[in-house]
């Protein structure tokens, strides 16, 4: 007997593999990966500590349009469709059961733990959108819910699966420590939907352009930003390791900026919406410079370059003062 695991490599979800294996089940864990969730090093990790296959699956266009845009159940205290995003993880896995061999699907979701999404009539809910309601097994919690498909035909007992609920994680870590499970992630969300800094970069950036592309969702974590005009983004690096991140996810239209005999920050400049680029080089450098070195200086240099490294440009501009820096978003 096989089942999906939807697998985060968060400690619940670790647990509930854990479980199953003791039933003899055999898991394929599943990530699914979008621009706000997804997988990394550490779900990789878990997944080779458990011994269990693990795929991953691109799911961020269909996401956008299916998921994000207008969810049936609503969104949480910022941009998180939880219900919905949940039901479509489970018709995503649901569809593979047949192609993976698998009889039902598994989650390390625990009833109460989350107010929205982990109670009992969200959990219904996510289990009658998805489309296989009575497939969906959640072993840490399974003996508090009505009795699935797979405890009704004996594939699995349902006296080995747990009662846990709420928001306490004493118990997760007692099992964590009886099965040998050293490394898990704090407990939180994980979603970059849920956090209000990234959702107020998203929702402008929406208002801008009805489908974003994923090279416009990247950028959205990184660096100080600022609209110079309407569909005019200039995004300034706050150190070492986001200068060379927005290098990075620079695109062949982007310009980058950098003052060049002081140490500071990389600028990118975007046009989201059409605009004449070249206009706004001195503003831009004005800004990237005040968050420079060269800050307190009467002026400073900056080489303007594309994302290949290729230089075009160099200009000089007079730093702004912190009074006339535009305010962020």
């Amino acid at each position: 007997m096989k089942a999906i695991s939807l697998f985060s490599g968060g400690l619940d979800s670790q647990l509930a593999v854990k479980l199953m294996q003791n039933q003899g089940i055999e898991v394929t864990a599943i990530t699914f990966d979008s621009p706000f969730f997804g997988a990394n090093e550490r779900t990789k990790k878990a997944a080779c500590h458990l011994g269990i296959e693990w795929l991953v699956q691109p799911v961020g266009d269909e996401y956008f349009e299916k998921v994000l845009k207008n969810p049936v159940y609503g969104y949480g205290k910022n941009l998180n469709p939880c219900i919905d995003c949940h039901a479509f993880m489970f018709r995503k896995a649901g569809d593979l059961m047949q192609d993976l061999g698998a009889s039902f699907i598994i989650t390390g979701e625990v009833l109460g733990q989350r107010p929205m999404s982990q109670n009992r009539s969200a959990l219904n809910a996510v289990d009658k959108l998805s489309g296989y309601k009575g497939y969906i097994v959640r072993p840490l919690c399974g003996q508090l819910l009505d009795a699935t498909i797979p405890e009704k035909e004996g594939w699995i007992d349902r006296q080995m699966l747990l009662d846990i609920s709420g928001r306490s994680r004493t118990r997760q870590m007692q099992l964590a420590e009886k099965y040998g499970i050293q490394e898990y992630p704090s407990p939180a969300g994980g979603c970059l939907l849920t956090e209000q800094n990234y959702v107020r970069r998203l929702k402008h950036l929406m208002s801008l352009i009805e489908n974003p592309r994923p090279e416009h969702l990247g950028i959205l974590r990184v660096g100080r930003h600022f609209y110079l005009q309407e569909g005019l983004l200039l995004a300034v690096g706050r150190n070492h390791a986001e200068n060379e991140r927005l290098e990075s996810l620079a695109t062949s239209s982007d310009l980058l900026l950098k003052v060049t005999d002081r140490p500071g920050p990389v600028g990118l400049l975007r046009a989201i919406l059409p605009v004449d680029i070249e206009s706004y080089l001195n503003y831009a450098g004005s800004i990237v410079a005040r968050y420079s070195d060269a800050k307190n200086e009467s002026t400073a240099r900056l080489k303007i370059y594309t994302p290949d490294g290729q230089i075009i440009n160099a200009i000089e501009v007079t730093p702004l003062s912190p009074d006339r820096v535009p305010a962020t978003i």
